[in-house]
């Protein structure tokens, strides 16, 4: 068992206590537990036993049950406390707006015990009765659980991502490697997938036979040119059978409908017969550069192909430094010359470091003193490691009122100052954007972190009016973030033509606060490609000279 699954149980086991009403002195010890070992940088299953207790937030209590886990691979007490709770009471905890001690209230005081009898108690204005939930808390119940019941079975990219290789493979070898081809919503490097896609060039009466193992996924539907599975871990397949070229079949079922609307209006006489086994002979017949898989969603970037042709995306590989990270100053899980040395190993020329702001106490937020102390020590790194670079910065606060959580005096010692939302997400959207102009026009804010706070298949955005706000950004020379965590993905894809257009510089930026996050850029650039942005377009990939003259030039 490795140090997130432990953190998980720990974390299951304080809220369960806490819908249970126990003590909640032990709830708060093995949450804390929860969080100091998922940011553990070394890993409880290959720590001797005896040096266990002297990890921090590990005493006796806690290691006793760590031991347990580590021996029998489950915690008897979390076991227990699941077994004398109703599944849809736990199933409640995955609702944004409702912590434990909600839940409790819902559970042993309303005698709700499912998130659909909690929908319609909302529908039936019932939570109001009760103290903690009053008609705003109700309505952000409501939505939240609307919000959940219609993302089930969504998949982000990145989930998919792991499974994808072993899926393929298994159809690869069933029906053979020239059979099967990937298709769809992965294919256009969606952020969220509901279904996994494939063309297969059989019959459905071939194909059928091949999923009657000891196992089989669950046939859902059945059409003359389709089939659509769900496997057991709730991905539903969909395999797209028939006799049709594989350019046509792949052409077809990659575009979304709106692009492939478009693109049989303008070209009317186009004979996908004649394209044999290569896409690019449709688009050769059209008479326009090949379209890549993931701008096909519009009908816009037809117009731009004919007149324009189609930009050189921007890779993976143009990505040259790390900006938007997080070290153990704050909520990070490594040093300040653990972060740069990795940085070094994959060849980028410069890190800013940009811990959190002192309003975010619960991350561990950095307050004046231990700024000026952060300062001195990315001095010191700077004279080990050059010609790398670290830069001073901060993901500053916006207050409810706009400002940043650093008078004048503190923001002009950074070299860079990211500011984001992280509270009050619940605000009118013309609340929202007064609050995001002002500090977009602070002349210390140079990128604007994570523009909506979204959290894919979690939480919506906040609601902000994206013109207005790209505008903004335009007329301040302020940098718009694409947060390249995968459950970030934010700003959207759908808003980055309107920031090219206004000239808005973008950055593809990791939020890592680990090692291994530093590994999500390669998300943002897929959603970088399908908002056709190229290098130029983005910070992250500038040059070290570059990016001085940047910093020089607000």
């Amino acid at each position: 068992m490795d140090n997130a699954a432990i953190a998980d149980n720990f974390s299951l086991l304080a809220k369960l206590m806490d819908i249970h009403g126990e003590n909640s002195f032990k709830s708060k010890t093995y949450g804390a537990a929860g969080f100091n070992i998922e940011k553990m940088p070394v890993s409880l299953k290959d720590t001797p036993r005896e040096k266990l207790f002297g990890l921090k937030g590990i005493g006796p209590s806690v290691g006793e049950k760590v031991i347990e886990m580590l021996d029998t691979g489950k915690l008897e007490i979390l076991e227990e406390f699941i077994a004398n709770t109703p599944p849809g009471v736990i199933e409640m905890l995955n609702i944004k707006g409702i912590g434990p001690k909600k839940i409790h209230t819902i559970w042993k005081e309303m005698g709700i015990e499912s998130i659909g009898e909690l929908l319609y108690a909302c529908n039936e204005n019932r939570l109001t009765l009760f103290k903690g939930f009053g008609e705003k808390t109700q309505q952000n119940v409501q939505a939240a659980i609307e919000f959940y019941f219609q993302n089930q079975g969504h998949f982000l990219y990145a989930q998919l991502e792991e499974i994808f290789p072993q899926i393929d493979q298994y159809l690869k070898k069933i029906f053979g490697t020239d059979k099967v081809h990937i298709t769809g919503h992965y294919r256009r490097q969606e952020l969220t997938i509901e279904e996994l896609e494939f063309v297969v060039l059989l019959s459905n009466e071939k194909i059928k036979p091949a999923f009657q193992t000891a196992q089989p996924p669950e046939l859902l539907e059945e059409k003359t040119d389709s089939l659509l599975y769900q496997l057991k871990n709730g991905l539903k397949l969909r395999l797209y059978s028939g006799g049709d070229t594989l350019a046509e079949s792949l052409f077809k079922t990659t575009a979304s409908p709106e692009f492939l609307e478009a693109f049989e209006i303008t070209f009317p006489a186009i004979d996908y017969k004649k394209a044999g086994t290569d896409e690019e002979n449709i688009f050769s017949q059209a008479g326009i550069p090949s379209v890549p898989p993931c701008l096909r969603e519009t009908a816009d970037i037809i117009l731009t192909a004919r007149q324009q042709g189609i930009p050189e995306l921007i890779q993976a590989s143009d990505i040259r430094s790390l900006i938007h990270s997080h070290s153990n100053w704050s909520d990070g899980s490594n040093t300040l010359e653990e972060m740069a040395t990795e940085c070094i190993k994959r060849g980028w020329e410069y890190m800013v470091i940009s811990d959190h702001s002192q309003t975010a106490f619960y991350a561990n937020g950095l307050k004046e003193d231990r700024i000026r102390e952060q300062h001195r020590q990315i001095d010191q790194l700077n004279q080990q490691l050059t010609p790398f670079r670290v830069f001073k910065s901060i993901e500053s606060d916006i207050l409810n009122d706009g400002s940043l959580d650093y008078p004048e005096e503190v923001l002009k010692t950074f070299d860079l100052v990211i500011a984001s939302v992280h509270s009050n997400l619940g605000m009118s959207e013309e609340k929202a954007n007064a609050r995001l102009i002002k500090a977009i026009e602070n002349p210390y804010t140079r990128i604007l972190g994570h523009m909506t706070g979204r959290l894919l298949l979690s939480r919506n955005g906040y609601p902000v009016d994206h013109r207005l706000i790209i505008d903004a950004c335009a007329a301040n020379n302020v940098v718009i973030e694409l947060n390249a965590h995968p459950r970030r993905l934010d700003i959207d894809w759908r808003w980055i033509p309107y920031a090219l257009e206004k000239e808005v510089l973008l950055s593809i930026n990791p939020d890592a606060h680990a090692l291994e996050g530093f590994d999500d850029v390669k998300y943002g650039v897929l959603a970088a490609q399908k908002g056709g942005m190229t290098v130029k377009n983005n910070l992250s990939s500038y040059s070290l000279t570059a990016f001085e003259t940047f910093l020089r030039n607000k």
